[in-house]
């Protein structure tokens, strides 16, 4: 009996080990493209990640009960160790799923719902070429999953607070502000010129890519400049809040530019 504990305790103490391993591997070959992002975070993380987390804590607790019971009385410190760390990691992915059921599913969000900023084709390539990907679709698109409700009314009611940016700056002093904030904030920008400006935003992990496009225009009043913010995920259903909070960012960045 006492060989079966030491084994058992071994084996689930190597495998609990293995496990942010595992999301490393995920993570890391999907940022650097050696895994599709269906694979690496649709199956790795999002289907298989739970089962993993479950099945590993249920063979540490009985790793710990044989440890605790079988004499001589040993390997409970390694037994231990492997329930902590699933238990760890699934209360990190129940607060992530507690935080999505808050946030409507939707991961395009603009400052402007009635005439939002449009992507370059360049940028509809892009998320085109990507597999399982999210299209660019108008913001009156009704979502079926939640009584038909429109892409804008959801992200406009999550985020009420998003607002156009009136700036004392003419748009080509404003062009120059938002780029130096986009800059600023860790966007990569790709294009610049006749009122648009558009960049990228990428992830550490996964390496999930948000297209943002900023669009400066002369203000009604014929001073000043009118500056719009639009930020869409490429793929994943719900971005957890992360477009909003990005276009929060930028416009506090902005306005901290203009002075």
């Amino acid at each position: 009996m006492t060989k079966l504990r030491d084994g058992w305790v071994k084996t689930v103490w190597v495998l609990a080990l293995l496990l942010p391993v595992w999301f490393l591997v995920a993570a890391l070959s999907t940022k650097f493209g050696l895994l599709d992002w269906r694979v690496g975070f649709g199956l790795m993380v999002f289907k298989l990640g739970a089962p993993l987390l479950l099945g590993v804590l249920v063979l540490a607790v009985v790793g710990l009960l044989l440890a605790l019971l079988v004499k001589p009385r040993r390997g409970w410190g390694r037994a231990l160790v492997a329930i902590v760390i699933p238990v760890l990691a699934l209360g990190f992915a129940v607060s992530v799923m507690s935080k999505a059921r808050t946030i409507p599913p939707i991961h395009d969000i603009t400052t402007n719902i009635q005439d939002p900023p449009q992507f370059s084709p360049a940028v509809s390539a892009a998320r085109a070429a990507i597999g399982g990907g999210n299209p660019i679709q108008p913001m009156d698109t009704p979502v079926p999953a939640l009584g038909g409700k429109t892409v804008g009314d959801l992200g406009k009611a999550a985020n009420p607070d998003l607002a156009s940016l009136t700036l004392t700056q003419s748009p080509a002093e404003a062009a120059k502000l938002v780029v130096a904030a986009a800059e600023k904030s860790g966007l990569k920008v790709t294009s610049k010129g006749d009122g648009v400006v558009e960049a990228v935003a990428e992830s550490f992990w996964f390496g999930f890519k948000d297209d943002v496009v900023f669009r400066i225009r002369p203000a009604a009043s014929g001073s000043g400049s009118v500056v719009d913010i639009r930020s869409a995920s490429r793929v994943g259903m719900s971005d957890l809040g992360a477009n909003g909070a990005r276009i929060r960012k930028l416009s506090a960045a902005i306005k901290a530019q203009a002075g």
